[in-house]
């Protein structure tokens, strides 16, 4: 292509598609090239699908309750073609919708595998085989990440399934084995659960979700997974999969350092993701790499003056909301302008059951920092709407510094917490104390008065339920 455009960006994920639309609302000439399907990750083995699956499973977990509401439902079952059905529909449609925004905008879509071979030029490798050039003033890098591989003897046997294959279910395992008790290993292990799977959970770290809530989130999640008959497994430091029989075997060190050994029909390596940097010719043109990611700072742009890098390929949380935001910022920088990243409210969000939400401070973490701290819960027990829906387990706990009441951390287990973590990101974003929560008023039943009456906590002066 020998016509230069203002923007090129390497890959069409949740933040290259992004930062493409937002280029081109500034008035950009944008490229965007992409080897596999718009949407990355996020909306084609990722965040879409499996909470499509997280869905009909929630589903079919409450028809079964539905005695409990006054309704018959004699049978609920699940059925795994249709379930399928119902997921690769439903990501089709929002990869549709993407590729139809940036075709409105008028962002040219370029399919092929794309390296950097100059500041302003990147070489695209088609399928079939031919290549082209593309030049433009300014590259943005979106090339996402890849699923881990930590150097695990047997991690790459037949059958056992990373995130992407665990996507695909044609049988339900009678007994599934999960390494890695992170975001994706706990929304795995609950969604094969429902269907019908034991499931075991091996976690390295001494809690669940490292890093990515609370810890007396984690704990208590640990605890109502396992009241619902997982087995859940922290500190265990997996030393090998191997085959036995008809399934796998894992061994692993125990808390104690003591050999331990856990055998299934099928087993998931969950172990996170990384930066998918390699082969992208980014030091042969200058950009400075920090590991697997790349350099930025904190305008994301990278120590070449024309390229940009944003989403999974830096440093912070793999979020496809990070990522778009990411986009963003960098798009608005490409075009001349000179904003920076403020990742201070990205909230994590966990579709396990219930699900858990996190945005902030941890309480650890403000202690560790020297903030005086005061700690405010409400238990969804005191809930009138979590009452309704018979969804009580969990609690709302915000982290505030004690003389102010600013929020320093909101962290949520319960019922859509997912959704309710968007106050806390409000209130962490704006410098919210925990009085701006209390006076506001919240509507009745909704949940989001567990938001209320742990904001009254800061004041001690909860009106629904003793908090001592």
């Amino acid at each position: 292509m020998t016509e230069p455009f203002d923007v090129a960006v390497l890959g069409g994920g949740p933040a290259g598609y992004v930062a493409a639309l937002r280029a081109a609302q500034l008035g950009a000439r944008v490229v965007v090239v992409e080897k596999e399907r718009v949407g990355g990750t996020c909306l084609n083995i990722g965040c879409i699908p499996t909470k499509a699956l997280t869905t009909s499973t929630e589903l079919l977990l409450k028809a079964r309750r539905a005695h409990e509401f006054g309704v018959a439902i004699p049978t609920a079952a699940p059925d795994l073609p249709a379930l399928m059905e119902y997921k690769q529909g439903t990501v089709d449609a929002l990869v549709g919708g993407v590729e139809h925004l940036l075709k409105k905008a008028g962002v040219t879509l370029l399919r092929g595998s794309g390296h950097l071979v100059a500041p302003t030029t990147i070489a695209v490798q088609g399928d079939t085989g031919v290549g082209v050039t593309v030049s433009a003033r300014r590259l943005i890098l979106a090339p996402g990440s890849i699923t881990a591989r930590p150097p695990i003897p047997g991690l790459d046997l037949t059958g056992v399934m990373t995130s992407t294959e665990a996507l695909d279910i044609t049988d339900v395992p009678t007994h599934l084995i999960v390494v890695g008790g992170g975001v994706i290993g706990l929304e795995f292990a609950c969604i094969y659960e429902a269907l019908g799977s034991r499931v075991t959970i091996l976690e390295m770290m001494p809690t669940l979700l490292p890093g990515a809530t609370d810890e007396v989130i984690a704990q208590r999640l640990a605890l109502l997974l396992r009241r619902r008959g997982m087995t859940v497994i922290t500190g265990a430091q997996v030393e090998a999969v191997a085959s036995s029989g008809s399934g796998f075997a894992v061994t692993y060190l125990d808390a104690k350092g003591v050999p331990s050994r856990v055998e299934g029909d099928r087993a998931l390596a969950a172990l996170g993701r990384w930066p998918n940097t390699d082969g992208l010719g980014l030091t042969e043109v200058g950009v400075k790499m920090d590991g697997r990611a790349i350099a930025v700072d904190e305008h994301l742009a990278t120590s070449v003056p024309t390229v940009w890098a944003v989403g999974d390929a830096v440093s912070g949380p793999m979020l496809a909301h990070k990522a778009m935001v990411d986009g963003r910022v960098a798009a608005e920088n490409a075009c001349g302008g000179s904003r920076t990243v403020d990742y201070r409210s990205v909230p994590n969000v966990v579709f396990t059951r219930p699900e858990v939400a996190s945005v902030g401070l941890t309480e650890a973490q403000a202690r560790q920092r020297g903030a005086d701290v005061k700690v405010a819960q409400s238990p969804f027990s005191a809930n009138p709407r979590a009452r309704i829906l018979g969804e009580t387990d969990g609690l709302v706990k915000l982290v505030c510094e004690a003389g102010s009441g600013a929020v320093l951390g909101a962290h949520i287990l319960g019922p859509h917490a997912t959704d309710l973590i968007a106050e806390g990101a409000l209130a962490v974003q704006l410098g919210a104390t925990a009085d701006d929560l209390a006076w506001t008023t919240h509507a009745h039943p909704t949940l989001p008065e567990a938001m209320l009456e742990a904001a009254l906590g800061f004041r001690d002066a909860t009106i629904h339920f003793r908090a001592r």
